[in-house]
């Protein structure tokens, strides 16, 4: 036996070992193994979040804080689906298919609708407080945290005090998405569109999602309140985050509110009065033509999310079984949602309304389609269009906002408009929940409810002819 004062052979020693001594034990290579897996992951991990840092600060983001914006959207959004999962492990599959929907809809009624609300709120308070947008950034993540921590508890068997937690959690990520709507022109560097900017911001949030997706079905696995232990670690990082943002996402020199209506709709005696402030207060009907096809847009995602969960699952399509047939469904919106996220970087301001309608045609056809065929093919693409449409329609409204609202005006107006489309959603999902399970007459629903928006678009797109021409303030 070897001497126990000898130190034993390092890896790095070279020659013969001692004399008396013996050759290094098994655990040395274990140790040098160990340690040069730790060294190439550090080295992948590292690589990877400098390409990660590099590809956000591209064309100027860097400089203007936009990245920084970027990343804390990313961690919001994985944030958001870790309790999106465990939400929905408890209220959606643990249970049967009559009580799953009945648990959703007491879920509607207990948080959608305070939230409707609550919602119209949000955008005139942020109105009267444009200096503190960071603060609010932190504090609703800082909220979420905490909430997070206190469903981890209920969660399991699906108390009743989860579901004001869970509205405290929708209000707050609601109010950032309001918030972020509101920031992203203050940090738009000289070399990058608006369009472009939030294309960068949504394809992030959108990535994230699909990462914490799988991180949240692991930690499911240890334990039903472990996705929401992991949220609350998240959003404490993201309040940590928040502050270090620029400065310039406090400012706001020169703004004033917006309203949400036509300059044609305004009364003469307002116009006789005070020409300059009731031109600066409307946002143009381009905008609003926009406005009214892209809350279509969001009320069929909505409806579609309700309505295909609880169908898919009560009698799925395709021969496959119900998660899988969902998990196919929920892929194609995932990528419709991140092809229209994609295209949406080569939008032209120029034909922003001609693509929202387009967009709109697009989804009613697919909804039409899937009702007289209706089949897992038909669903995948009404599921895809539909994500792409609502992506693609949500970065040419931003592109019409830049476009046409003055700049004194131009964050209330995303303000107003990104609450306008969250009670859409609303709206859609509570139709989705409350239709009975056939998945022709769901369809035909859909397909007769934006049929009327389509119309009304097509109709305004051409009374507008050629005063889609861009206006300067």
């Amino acid at each position: 036996m070897a001497d126990e004062n000898n130190p034993v052979p390092s890896a790095s020693d070279s020659g013969p070992p001692p004399e008396g001594g013996t050759t290094p034990p098994r655990r040395n290579l274990l140790v040098r193994g160990a340690s040069s897996a730790g060294l190439r992951t550090g080295r992948v991990v590292h690589g990877t979040g400098r390409r990660i840092r590099r590809a956000t600060a591209a064309e100027g983001a860097g400089e203007s804080g936009l990245a920084k914006l970027i990343e804390l959207h990313a961690l919001n959004s994985f944030g958001d689906m870790l309790i999106g999962i465990a939400l929905a492990s408890t209220v959606f599959f643990s249970v049967p298919t009559g009580e799953a929907r009945g648990r959703v809809a007491l879920y509607l009624l207990v948080t959608m609708a305070p939230f409707a609300l609550l919602a119209p709120v949000i955008g005139p308070l942020l109105d009267r407080m444009p200096h503190g947008r960071r603060s609010a950034v932190a504090v609703s993540m800082l909220a979420r945290a905490m909430l997070a921590w206190t469903m981890a508890g209920p969660v399991v068997d699906g108390g009743l005090a989860l579901y004001p937690a869970a509205l405290g959690v929708l209000v707050a990520s609601k109010a950032y998405g309001v918030v972020r709507s509101v920031v992203v022109p203050r940090l738009l560097p000289p070399r990058l569109s608006l369009v472009k900017a939030n294309s960068r911001v949504t394809l992030a949030g959108l990535l994230a999602g699909m990462v914490a997706a799988g991180v949240g079905g692991l930690l499911h696995l240890i334990g039903p309140a472990w996705p929401l232990r992991g949220a609350f670690l998240v959003f404490v990082a993201g309040t940590l985050m928040a502050f270090h943002l620029p400065h310039q996402v406090d400012s706001a020199k020169g703004e004033q509110r917006a309203v949400l209506h036509s300059e044609e709709h305004l009364t003469g005696e307002e116009h006789r009065r005070r020409p300059d402030r009731a031109r600066l207060r409307t946002v143009g009907p381009s905008v609003i033509l926009a406005l009214r096809a892209v809350a279509s847009l969001r009320a069929l995602v909505g409806f579609l999310v309700m309505f295909l969960a609880f169908l898919l699952r009560d009698d799925p399509v395709g021969g496959l079984e119900p998660t899988v047939t969902i998990g196919v469904v929920a892929a194609c919106a995932g990528g419709g949602n991140a092809l229209g996220s994609v295209l949406g970087s080569w939008l032209r301001t120029r034909s922003s309304e001609v693509i929202v309608t387009t967009g709109l045609l697009f989804a009613t056809v697919a909804a039409a389609a899937a009702a007289i065929w209706y089949g897992l093919l038909t669903v995948g693409l009404v599921a895809a269009t539909a994500g792409a449409a609502a992506s693609l329609g949500k970065l040419a409204l931003d592109a019409l906002i830049q476009r046409d609202v003055p700049e004194a005006v131009r964050t209330s107006a995303f303000a107003r408009s990104e609450t306008l489309l969250q009670l859409c959603w609303v709206a859609g999902g509570a139709l989705g929940i409350t239709l009975p399970l056939d998945g022709s007459l769901g369809l035909w629903t859909a397909t007769g409810l934006l049929t009327v928006p389509l119309v009304w678009t097509v109709w305004a797109l051409v009374r507008l002819g050629p005063r889609r021409a861009p206006r300067t303030a």
